[in-house]
């Protein structure tokens, strides 16, 4: 039986790129798929047929020998090229199929040699710091326990003198296929654990491992205006990679202490602070505290409310990366007295019995609208 031509197996023009090629054959592999098409004896012929076609011209040279001689180029033995043969050709464009298909699930289909050098896991601090520091922004020193390239074999994991040694399971990929039916499974190999490579001889110092568990101080700027929650990156401070791998990162969490007479609405602070009954009526003077340590006057007009806002521009906090800064804002309330003496109390009922709607406009008010309310009810 004369066998098609490949590129009228496949489909395409006989100027098709390799994109085109691959493009034709994967539809066709999937329609013709013996999963696809359990007990069906053409499909399985017209997929192995497609396999050949694609087997012979995705490689540049086969392709050109194709081109100048036809069939009769691999005539001599080429395994897998006919249209029935199943060999290892077949298998390794089978595993073209997979890899290109799943390679999402199976690491992307990456192929060849996977490296012996992993880089280190990133790793977490959580440092807490006041307000004032946030404010003005500080340099510290912290402790981190983490691992770190070993110092005898300098993070090859094997002994002084020696090497590490090319897996003899894997021959350094890293990986090893099995076929299960028309499929190649890839996984990773389990004598070296995907490294390519077993150490024959390991260090005594890290057991082979290429790095150990110190405790490093690293030194930290904290910039002024710094938020709440921010993260901090320190590039390449982690935990060392395998065998001398890249190092990975070091994240800083920071956390700022309630301060005890501050809240803080992004670069403006608040401060709640409560005003005697007299100097809210006659009115006075206060000093109140600010972020930077020192002090600020505030005047209280006379007959302030309780509630009543006060701002103070620029006495807030720093903008980050910038020079700019946030402004304070002094919230008032009026303590009523407590534990009166008894002539205290009487001077207020007395007060109480000289005041009008001129002196409690507020209360005396409320109070006439709520007998109309009542009075509209009945």
């Amino acid at each position: 039986m004369s066998k098609r031509d490949f590129y009228e197996v496949l489909g395409v023009s006989r100027d098709a790129d390799e994109k085109e090629l691959k493009s034709a054959f994967r539809k066709l592999a999937m329609k013709y798929h013996p999963d696809r098409n359990a007990g069906d004896d053409e499909a399985e012929h017209k997929f192995k047929e497609v396999n050949a076609a694609y087997d012979a011209l995705k490689d540049p040279q086969t392709r050109a020998a194709y081109d100048q001689f036809g069939h009769a180029a691999f005539e001599n033995g080429r395994p897998g090229a006919g249209a029935a043969g199943f060999g290892n050709d077949f298998t390794s464009s089978m595993s073209d199929i997979f890899d290109d298909l799943f390679g999402e699930f199976m690491g992307g289909g990456q192929r060849g040699r996977t490296s012996t050098q992993e880089r280190g896991a990133d790793l977490r601090y959580n440092m807490n710091i006041t307000l004032e520091e946030a404010y003005a922004g500080k340099d510290a020193e912290i402790t981190v326990p983490s691992s770190v390239a070993c110092d005898t074999c300098e993070g090859s994991g094997a002994k002084p003198g020696t090497e590490p040694t090319t897996c003899a399971t894997c021959q350094g990929l890293g990986k090893v296929r099995a076929s299960q039916g028309f499929f190649t499974i890839e996984r990773t190999c389990p004598h070296c654990q995907g490294l390519g490579q077993t150490i024959t001889n390991p260090c005594s110092s890290c057991a082979g491992a290429g790095r150990v568990t110190k405790e490093r101080k690293l030194s930290v700027n904290i910039p002024a205006g710094i938020e709440d929650g921010t993260r901090i990156r320190l590039s390449g401070e982690g935990e060392a990679g395998l065998r001398g791998g890249m190092a990975g990162d070091l994240y800083l969490f920071l956390s700022i202490d309630t301060h005890e007479f501050f809240q803080r609405d992004g670069a403006d602070l608040f401060c709640h602070v409560p005003i005697s009954m007299t100097t809210a009526a006659l009115g006075g003077d206060i000093e109140v505290p600010t972020i930077d340590g020192s002090r600020a006057r505030v005047k209280i007009p006379e007959g302030t409310q309780a509630g009543k806002q006060f701002r103070l521009k620029a006495k807030g906090m720093s903008v980050l990366r910038s020079r700019q800064t946030g402004d304070l804002y002094i919230q008032t309330s009026v303590e009523t007295p407590v534990h009166l003496s008894r002539k205290q109390k009487q001077l207020l009922k007395d007060f109480e019995k000289n005041s009008d709607e001129k002196t409690n406009p507020q209360s005396v008010g409320f109070f006439a609208r709520a007998k109309e309310f009542w009075s509209g009810l009945s």
